[in-house]
Formats: C-alpha cells, sequence, structure tokens
C-alpha cells in the first residue's frame, strides 16, 4: 500500500473501527496526519484546531484497526492518556499483524 492508498481507505472507512488496518496504511496515515497538521499550524490557530478536530476520528479509527490486526481491543488507545501509555501504542503499531487476531 503506498501513500495515497493509505489516504484514501483511511477516509472512506472515516469512522469504521472494526476490521484491520495493515502496518503501511497506519504509518502513511500518521505520516499524513503529522504533515497535515504542521501545515495547518502555519495558517493559524483556528485552521489547526479545525484540521485536529476533522482527522480525530479517522486516526481514532485506523488506530482500532491497527491493533485488532494485532490482536488487541481498540479500547487500548485510551492508555494514549499517558505518556507510557503512548509509547506502548507505538511499540503495538509497529508489531506485525498476526493471521488469526479476531476483527
Amino acid at each position: 500500500m503506498n501513500f495515497g492508498q493509505a489516504i484514501s481507505t483511511c477516509f472512506s472507512k472515516y469512522a469504521t473501527f472494526s476490521g484491520r488496518a495493515s502496518r503501511p496504511e497506519f504509518w502513511w496515515f500518521f505520516l499524513f496526519q503529522i504533515l497535515v497538521s504542521i501545515a495547518a499550524s502555519m495558517l493559524g490557530d483556528i485552521v489547526a484546531g479545525l484540521v485536529s478536530l476533522a482527522l480525530l476520528l479517522p486516526a481514532l479509527a485506523v488506530g482500532a484497526r491497527r491493533l485488532h490486526d494485532i490482536g488487541k481491543s481498540g479500547w487500548w488507545q485510551l492508555i494514549m492518556l499517558t505518556v507510557i501509555g503512548f509509547l506502548l501504542l507505538i511499540y503495538w503499531w509497529a508489531q506485525p499483524g498476526s493471521s488469526d487476531a479476531s476483527d
């Protein structure tokens, strides 16, 4: 999956929390989100806030689908509220998917 396909897939599954997301799909969207956020912050605080709100739901959805791919619940994203939890999520998101993970 390339950059364009990943962005297209994530926006077509804007609020789909079921299913799986591959590592490339997740990481390409993560990069897209960072780049768009940086560009939006250069345009002003209001634009940056609107972009953050617009990308929040697809980011949570692809994160949940990525966790499903490694056999974890999407609810694990709640530990992102802590620094150590965010580091654990990065570790999990980088893991290869399992063939027997439940959706």
